[in-house]
């Protein structure tokens, strides 16, 4: 269960692998809709986002056994090379399975922090169900990307990026526990919105394909253990297009020096789509 000892628990043992990313006001964005648009760039993270974040503090959570026996994960890239680097700070090995679509510098990036790479499917949930064989027939520790309450502790109006759900049920359940008023707006690729088509259904839905350039949010299955979490504390869901991020990309590097990838622009693109004014929004990076 995520209470707010867990999460306090969680972000001073992050601390030690995390740089403070304050809120960056945005001028720009902010003239452009109306509202008081705060930036959180958790792409200025060592490993480039946040998910080191989840990773470091579920394996500082495991025992020394189940560490020494091996780590493996499935990503597509930012996850992969949050648990590579936690892996390296805790002395363990760690496998890393990613989609052969991974782009190479996101591989090359997991491998520099000495993880073995093992590439394999077409998409994220190709390669998990691949790692998931692989855990079970070395007896490797599987540390999951999002469907895992020890990761997604480890996280007005925010945007968040969903792609299988971790950061959104952190960020939405910490923001309701302190102030119930706070409105949390997940922001999906429209080419992969399995949250915001289980939202509709009313349970955990696979998507038949997936087709973004948001490559790391693209995700056919959202979490089964988190969505409870999600389906509670979550207030909406907005999708993106692909030519919306393109748009973005420019804004972001025109106006404020920034390079940002696909997925993380999503919170960024979004902005256009709420409907308020004169409020305070903040989009995590």
């Amino acid at each position: 269960m995520l209470t707010l000892d867990k999460f306090e628990e969680a972000s001073e043992k992050v601390k030690e692998v995390t740089l403070e990313t304050k809120l960056v006001y945005s001028d720009y964005l902010s003239d452009q809709t109306g509202n008081k648009v705060y930036l959180k760039p958790e792409n200025m993270q060592f490993t480039g986002a946040y998910k080191v974040r989840g990773a470091y503090y579920k394996i500082s959570t495991l025992s020394e056994e189940e560490r020494q026996r091996g780590l493996i994960t499935a990503s597509a890239g930012n996850h992969a090379q949050g648990v590579a680097y936690a892996a390296k700070c805790y002395g363990c090995k760690a496998v890393i399975v990613m989609p052969t679509t991974t782009p190479l510098i996101k591989v090359n990036r997991t491998k520099s922090y000495g993880a073995e790479v093992v590439l394999y499917g077409d998409v994220y949930d190709e390669a998990c169900a691949h790692a998931l064989e692989l855990a079970e027939k070395n007896g490797y520790t599987f540390i999951h990307p999002f469907d895992d309450l020890a990761v997604a502790t480890g996280q007005e109006y925010i945007l968040v990026p969903i792609g299988g759900g971790g950061l959104a049920t952190g960020v939405s359940t910490l923001a309701k526990l302190l102030n119930p008023k706070i409105k949390v707006i997940g922001v999906e690729p429209a080419g992969a919105n399995c949250m915001q088509a289980s939202f509709a259904a009313g349970k955990v839905t696979t998507l038949p394909t997936v087709n973004t350039i948001a490559d790391g949010t693209a995700v056919k299955t959202p979490g089964s253990k988190i969505f409870p979490y999600i389906q509670k504390n979550l207030d909406d869901i907005i999708t993106v297009d692909d030519d919306e991020l393109v748009v973005a990309f420019l804004d972001m590097v025109e106006n404020h020096k920034m390079v940002i990838e696909n997925s993380g622009l999503l919170t960024v693109a979004a902005l256009k789509h709420l409907n308020v004014k004169e409020k305070r929004v903040v989009s995590i990076l």
